[in-house]
């Protein structure tokens, strides 16, 4: 059975008071999910960089054994080419064998000039590898600190948030699917999340522009779908003013003069 306009309307400011009443509970929560979330992809950051610096280390262990096992090797050739000399049988194998020494020689003082460049990166990159360890156990305590505050804050509205996105599926199952995607649409561009709202004084509920006493009384009657024409939020009724009135006077008698 199609719904009329005033169900329509209905149905629709319902799930914006639902709405707002989620919107309040998140604004308690304020910056506190955005600033978890940053920290958590900071601390995920400095992670990586850990293990990249710890990866960084073991190759360089890796690079000193292997510079200390070519000396090793040098040093064997070294005797094995001393060896040889004893037993030359001229000039030309002497001098060839010789070369190979210094060749050798040379190998060791690389691999030992490589050691000692290599343990001072080693050093550097420890302090590094201290330094991030330190900034990274900072950013823990904060984020820890700002998780307990967030958890406290949602512990405390949990069971009325639950209830209220409850209400919201079943009141959003009320809503025309159309009007539900206007609805969204609207509220994802309005700064206060306000799509629907009463006209209050003569002026719209969500822009404060005023709304004319003839479309006013087109409100009022609900017949049709009706948006203010400066920010599109969808206008549901009119808050009647309550007008007081002014005390009464209170008459004072005055006492007649005697003759």
């Amino acid at each position: 059975m199609e719904s009329t306009v005033a169900q329509k309307l209905d149905a629709i400011f319902n799930l914006q008071q639902i709405d707002t009443k989620l919107d309040s509970i998140l604004k308690v929560r304020g910056a506190l999910p955005e600033e978890v979330q940053d920290l958590e992809d900071e601390i995920a950051g400095y992670q990586t960089r850990l293990e990249k610096f710890q990866a960084e280390l073991a190759q360089f262990d890796t690079d000193i054994s292997d510079y200390k096992e070519a000396i090793k090797n040098s040093e064997r050739l070294i005797k094995k080419y001393q060896e040889q000399q004893m037993n030359v049988r001229n000039n030309r194998e002497y001098d060839a064998l010789q070369k190979e020494l210094e060749l050798q020689d040379l190998e060791i003082q690389v691999a030992k000039k490589k050691i000692a460049e290599t343990g001072v990166r080693i050093d550097q990159k420890k302090l590094d590898l201290d330094e991030l360890k330190a900034t990274l156990d900072d950013r823990q305590k904060d984020l820890d600190q700002k998780k307990g505050e967030l958890d406290t804050i949602i512990a405390e509205s949990e069971s009325e948030e639950a209830k209220l996105n409850a209400d919201r599926e079943k009141a959003l199952k009320k809503v025309d699917d159309r009007l539900a995607k206007s609805y969204h649409k609207i509220r994802e561009n309005a700064k206060n999340g306000l799509a629907v709202v009463m006209v209050k004084r003569g002026a719209c509920g969500g822009c404060f522009n005023t709304v004319p006493p003839q479309r006013q009384a087109d409100i009022r009657e609900k017949k049709k779908l009706i948006v203010c024409e400066h920010c599109g939020r969808i206008l549901v009724g009119v808050e009647e003013e309550v007008v007081e009135e002014p005390p009464k006077r209170k008459r004072t008698t005055r006492a007649k003069k005697k003759n």
